[in-house]
């Protein structure tokens, strides 16, 4: 039941972003910062596909996928359209990977120790959403603050 919901709440959240992002009228804003907002719509966009690419595709698809994240923050103006393509990509491989867990997979060691200590596989999951619903708040309200 736990993968199902995991499923259901990645869909929902990456369709989302797809959504926000799609959201944009000036394509240009997508990339703005403002004295106080450090980081692009883009660059978050970029950071959470990143991010999702690595932890769920790499560590637990097996995917192949490698990371530059100084990249998700330093690249600019790539085109909403591809955009919306990394963030459709990012959600099939997501499902394509959690469908294939088991809820013996969830409670094993997560591969990788990411912060201090050692984790299981589905409280990182878990942490994973919430990073992920995190930066797609930032990235409505940066919407809503300058795409004028």
């Amino acid at each position: 039941m736990i993968i199902e919901s995991l499923r259901s709440l990645y869909s929902r959240d990456l369709n989302k972003l797809k959504t926000e992002i799609e959201a944009y009228r000036n394509e240009d804003a997508i990339w703005k910062t403002d004295q106080n907002i450090a980081n692009s719509a883009g660059n978050l966009c970029l950071h959470l596909v990143g991010n999702l690419n690595l932890f769920i595709g790499a560590e637990l698809g097996k995917t192949g996928y490698i990371r530059n994240r100084e990249l998700e923050f330093s690249l600019k103006d790539i085109p909403q359209t591809e955009l919306l393509a990394m963030a459709e990509a990012t959600t099939a491989m997501v499902d394509q990977v959690l469908s294939q867990l088991t809820p013996q997979d969830l409670e094993k060691e997560y591969p990788l120790v990411v912060f201090e200590d050692k984790m299981t596989t589905g409280y990182f999951l878990i942490h994973l959403i919430t990073h992920l619903d995190y930066h797609l708040g930032q990235i409505n309200y940066h919407r809503r603050l300058l795409d004028l």
